[in-house]
């Protein structure tokens, strides 16, 4: 099998910015990493800049993009922004969302995006009536992000109430929430088990929110994913709503309801984890349950700041998301949550650039189901992002503080390169199968809006 090199100006060796790095690569894995290569070797692919792992958005609806500018006018709440949501939601069909996600994959891909996580819970045809595949929703994600070059885990959400009723059911879905519903989680089970992974995707579950899947149906989620080493994710504590609601209904608090059904584990992800006590916080920690953070949206929603220091001080390992995509740009997702806990705390310097670039890479390839990929070194994916360190934003600092300066400083604009199993998605900011990415987007916007 052929080898191919990249030759990497700065790159990002999970603790440390090392100079002149030979990356070979064979089929779609890093075959050996050479450090001390002051130039070029004869027929190397240059990446000038700092070279990280491919990024991981560990967290996105990727419709929520065609609700950017849309959903900042005037004021409101979470509730109000979903109203707003509901509407775009209604419109899509396969065809449609096919089209959109595609170009928002290739956005991420633009970002330095090389894998991304995507909460699936838009499953079937207007009024809950089943597609002719009953998969055809998640299809048009899977063959979107291998269209756009990225990979994707698919994590197939249960979403079958609309709220918390009693102990054993909840209440039925809303007219717009019956595209997302199966009726009951057995149901869910049975459709969700027709995806298969492939060489680009992997498919886990996800539990929309302890709101959405009665406690009683909780463990046919968490048994779905154990059985197949699959990550499980959930939307935890984001709303103080919910945790009223869950206190009412079954007194104790989400975190609790999940402990209590075999949710939480190391294979688990906590979405948000926002509005938690300390026996939350405990454990979710003493459990090793994940936790991403999407600082972007949560203060777009004025949801508020989660304890992400408390809850990876307890043994939380933390990834990052884009979610609703008010932007699209993991290093501003890192940086964010870096900067909110200085404005909760008044105090400086609790992640370093290393660890917020951690979370951005290796441990969100992790909490994906993607463990060979987000770190440079032989046997790992060939996955790297090149950030420029010559733009306005990025020159002057010296080269061994890339690191600080691209999760500081660096926007996605900022992005040269992105590389995906040896292959050159990304080259010198333009998406190499994708002309026009912007295009692409406003048309299949605009189709939803029409």
């Amino acid at each position: 099998m052929q080898v191919t090199t990249y030759w990497l100006e700065q790159a990002w060796l999970d603790t440390h910015v090392e100079p002149g790095v030979a990356v070979d690569v064979e089929g779609d894995r890093i075959r050996a990493v050479r450090k001390g290569v002051d130039a070029p070797p004869p027929g190397a692919t240059v990446l000038r800049g700092l070279t990280l792992p491919g990024l991981a958005n560990a967290h996105s609806h990727a419709f929520h993009r065609a609700l950017r500018g849309t959903v900042q006018v005037g004021s409101g709440t979470f509730w109000t922004w979903r109203e707003v949501m509901y509407s775009v939601a209604d419109r899509l069909t396969p065809e449609t969302y096919h089209a959109l996600a595609r170009a928002v994959y290739a956005e991420m891909a633009l970002a330095g995006i090389t894998t991304v996580g995507e909460f699936h819970y838009l499953h079937h045809g207007p009024g809950g009536a089943a597609y002719a595949d009953p998969n055809a929703m998640g299809e048009a994600l899977i063959q979107a992000a291998a269209d756009a070059g990225i990979r994707i885990t698919l994590l197939d959400t249960a979403y079958v109430a609309s709220g918390l009723l009693t102990e054993s059911r909840g209440e039925p879905p809303n007219r717009h929430q019956l595209r997302f519903s199966d009726g009951t989680t057995e149901a869910w089970a049975e459709r969700a088990s027709a995806l298969k992974d492939r060489d680009h995707a992997r498919i886990g579950a996800a539990i929309h929110s302890v709101r959405a899947v009665p406690a009683r149906q909780l463990g046919v989620v968490a048994e779905w994913a154990a059985s197949r080493k699959a990550p499980l994710h959930v939307h935890l504590s984001e709303q103080t709503a919910e945790n009223e609601a869950c206190e009412a209904v079954h007194g104790r608090t989400p975190t609790q309801l999940l402990a209590d059904h075999g949710v939480l584990g190391p294979r688990t992800t906590g979405v948000h984890n926002t509005h938690l006590t300390d026996e939350d916080i405990a454990l979710l920690g003493g459990s090793s349950t994940g936790t991403c953070m999407c600082p972007t949206t949560e203060r777009d929603l004025a949801d508020g700041i989660g304890p992400a220091v408390s809850l990876q001080q307890a043994g939380s390992p933390l990834s990052l998301g884009s979610d609703s995509h008010a932007v699209i740009d993991i290093l501003e997702e890192a940086r964010a949550m870096e900067l909110n806990e200085r404005l909760r705390s008044h105090t400086r310097g609790h992640w370093t650039a290393a660890a917020l670039l951690r979370a951005a890479t290796a441990d969100g390839h992790a909490a994906l189901g993607w463990a060979d990929a987000g770190i440079i070194e032989a046997g790992a994916l060939a996955d790297l992002t090149t950030i420029a360190l010559d733009s306005v934003r990025t020159a002057g600092p010296l080269p061994r503080l890339a690191a600080e300066t691209a999760v500081f400083a660096a926007t996605s604009a900022d992005v040269r390169h992105t590389v995906v199993g040896g292959r050159h998605v990304v080259r010198d900011g333009a998406h190499t199968s994708i002309p026009d990415v912007p295009g692409a987007l406003a048309e299949a916007i605009a189709e939803l809006h029409a």
